[in-house]
């Protein structure tokens, strides 16, 4: 966790509320006849104030524990699913972690605590503990409440965990899918007074002090006292009333769900923001049972709670506001225990219907002004992997840079931020990665996941944040940019739409300087890499491009120690060589020359150094057809 995570966790445990439906409006939802809901029973009608019935004798621990564990055999666990048509999966856990060990921190942070301090009036205390939070070894995450004592109010241990990442959510355009297959607490309503099982999502602006509900949360799975049921909601406005009905919010209401204490079911939620209006749309067992439109709610309320990432969370409280609409609870005959068991989770995406073809920007070398530590290096943010993230140093301006490798005719970039986002910037291309010229600004917008079309040429791409949303440095999941090659590699001629020839390609070359610096190394589109020769004139790299080509362009990427006199030269057969460019005034950097020439083997023949070293080069390409 970072310095800025390890400061927020004690605020986000006080400002993380499921108020989902709580003390303020749980008559109202009490006192709905609803389709399809179980049978009631004079234990779990409940009313607002919570008050329930309760035997005078506290059953004895062991007992409760034993009948927790009267549940079927272990269930094999389901792989997880193939992203549904048109999506692809972003991200996914499947918890196949050894038997009795607890989640890796670098995914998951457990919000251990007392369940006071989360708002909703819950008993329990949340702990870090594998007697609570384990992984079964069979494919599951087990969360799990436990009771010592007698009194039935007291002495409860639960497990709660969100995940690291709080980049999950719908482009402007798109749809997130964020799915999980459940067994709910094997209990009914005879023995599960105040079990309340949660899979739900909180919005990232949550994380840099945008307060609840205005930040937003939306419930996939709520169900209380063992009732076999689902209840979805939204939460937006502000904390009392408002335009989510706060702090009931707006939802489903109590839906069937038929077997979920006894078997796994999936859950999921669908954020669409690809119609108009936007929805929310909430889904059991594959099956669509409620839909929230986005004019059913005050636009800017909408906007600023579904508008925007989130992060994942799953806990299994005991007692509180929500239970106490329903007959209330623990009580003297609930169980401990009880376990909520979790297959698999994850989330799915659907792109913009502008975006087509594949990220370009994905593994290519990137750069960045600063980075926050170690843990947030820049190539973070094009490693495809929305769970890292570059984060920069803590002021402005900062910039982060990619290089493509050659130039593209870019036509569409997508920014997904982390929570600390940049309320402003621009968007740069450049064919050298020196001379820049600006193609998008964004003068005032702190939303975390920003799509925009291009129409812009260059071979390196850059992000210019001149200021922050947040105390905290730029911080950014993955910049995604799409595109196709254009002409050369530099931005210059060379006649005809060429393409990059030589990356990967086998190269050799007349010395290296050590083993650190291979000729391999200029062709293997990295940046930080570089082939480095003996300190010696003459010297030569060259590649073999697999099969006769037309050549039109060669572009170095030199190091300090460039060539100030060499030539370009061209074979087919790797032994009688053809000069199709010379220079003995070479300035170094970034150089683009346009060559005319053809053969299956390009080589740098240098003939004087700039320098008392070798001739060094981070990239040594050829573009032709």
């Amino acid at each position: 966790m970072s310095i800025r995570g390890t400061r927020l966790h004690a605020l986000r445990r006080r400002l993380d509320r499921r108020f989902t439906i709580g003390l303020m409006a749980v008559t109202a939802v009490a006192a709905v006849t609803l389709a399809g809901t179980p049978a009631a029973t004079a234990s779990t009608s409940g009313s607002a104030s919570g008050s329930a019935s309760r035997a005078t004798a506290a059953q004895p621990a062991a007992q409760h524990a034993a009948a927790a564990q009267a549940k079927p055999a272990a269930v094999q666990p389901n792989a997880v699913p193939a992203a549904p048509a048109g999506f692809s999966t972003t991200w996914s856990d499947d918890f196949n972690g050894a038997a009795n060990t607890g989640l890796n921190t670098d995914t998951w942070r457990y919000d251990a605590g007392a369940g006071w301090t989360f708002g909703t009036g819950e008993i329990e205390t949340m702990t870090n503990s594998t007697a609570n939070v384990y992984q079964d070894g069979n494919g599951h995450l087990v969360l799990k409440a436990l009771h010592t004592g007698t009194d039935p109010n007291a002495n409860w241990t639960s497990g709660r965990v969100e995940t690291q990442a709080d980049g999950f959510g719908a482009q402007p355009g798109g749809v997130v899918r964020i799915q999980a297959s459940i067994q709910q607490p094997n209990v009914t309503t005879a023995n599960g007074a105040g079990y309340w099982p949660a899979f739900w999502m909180l919005g990232s602006p949550l994380r840099v002090g945008v307060p609840w509900p205005g930040s937003g949360e939306v419930d996939i799975l709520e169900d209380i006292n063992g009732r076999s049921s689902v209840f979805g909601t939204l939460h937006c406005g502000v904390g009392s009333g408002g335009p989510c009905n706060e702090t009931s919010g707006v939802g489903s209401g109590e839906r069937a769900c038929a077997g979920c204490q006894t078997g796994y079911h999936t859950y999921a939620v669908e954020v669409d923001r690809s119609t108009s209006p936007e929805q929310i749309r909430w889904y059991l067992d594959g099956a669509n049972f409620f839909t929230l439109n986005s004019n059913q709610v005050d636009a800017t309320a909408w906007a600023n709670a579904v508008d925007h990432s989130y992060y994942i969370i799953f806990d299994l409280a005991i007692g509180g506001g929500f239970p106490a609409a329903f007959g209330g609870g623990p009580n003297a005959a609930t169980v401990s225990g009880g376990q909520m068991n979790i297959d698999y989770v994850a989330v799915y995406n659907k792109a913009p219907g502008a975006i087509s073809g594949t990220n370009i920007a994905q593994g290519k070398p990137t750069t960045s002004s600063s980075v926050e530590s170690a843990t947030f290096p820049a190539s973070n943010a094009t490693d495809g992997n929305i769970t890292t993230r570059w984060s920069s140093a803590f002021s402005d301006p900062q910039w982060l840079q990619v290089d493509l490798g050659q130039s593209y005719n870019i036509n569409h970039a997508t920014l997904t931020w982390e929570a600390a986002s940049a309320s402003a910037y621009q968007l740069q291309t450049s064919p050298d990665g020196t001379n820049w010229t600006t193609v998008y600004t964004n003068n005032n917008s702190p939303a975390d996941i920003q799509d925009t079309a291009l129409n812009a040429t260059g071979r390196y791409v850059r992000v210019l944040a001149t200021a922050r949303a947040s105390q905290y440095g730029d911080s950014l999941y993955e910049l995604a940019l799409y595109g196709t090659p254009s002409t050369g590699g530099g931005g210059g001629g060379g006649g005809g739409t060429a393409t990059l020839l030589s990356q990967g390609k086998t190269a050799t070359a007349s010395s290296t300087e050590n083993v650190g610096t291979p000729a391999s190394a200029a062709v293997d589109g990295n940046t930080g890499t570089r082939w480095s020769s003996a300190f010696t004139d003459p010297q030569w790299l060259q590649v073999d491009l697999g099969a006769t080509h037309t050549i039109s362009q060669v572009v170095l990427n030199w190091e300090t120690a460039y060539g100030k006199a060499f030539q370009i030269q061209t074979s087919a057969d790797g032994t009688n060589w053809t000069t199709v460019y010379s220079t003995t005034t070479a300035t170094g950097g970034v150089q683009t020359l346009p060559v005319t020439g053809s053969g299956r083997y390009v080589r740098l023949y240098g003939t004087a150094r700039s320098t008392q070293y070798g001739y060094s080069l981070w990239e040594f390409q050829v573009f032709g057809t």
